[in-house]
């Protein structure tokens, strides 16, 4: 199975990547390897993270990594990673703006 992040996951981890690097720029390779990692793993058991409750209609599932929420689709051949926020943003607004 092939893990897809798409463009908003990409812009997320650039932007997660710049705000740790203004602390710690070592830091913040370190912690995107890390997430990057959690992403790719999702491949060997996509349905291991349940769908979120609210979301059962659209099947979008969510696995945790620190502060950080990784929402994807775990299709047949497939996982595409959708959004990577932190915890305490309004993520039903950044997945579902019209």
């Amino acid at each position: 199975m092939r893990v897809v992040l798409s463009e908003p996951a990409e812009a997320d981890l650039e932007r997660i990547g710049d705000a740790i690097a203004s602390d710690s720029p070592r830091r913040a390779v370190s912690f995107i390897a890390e997430l990057r990692e959690k992403c790719v793993s999702l491949a060997a058991t996509p349905k291991a993270f349940p769908v979120i409750g609210r979301y059962q209609r659209v099947a979008i599932r969510r696995r945790v990594h620190g502060n950080y929420l990784i929402f994807y689709r775990a299709g047949r051949d497939e996982v595409i990673v959708l959004r990577i926020l932190h915890g305490a943003m309004n993520y039903e607004e950044l997945l579902f703006r019209p």
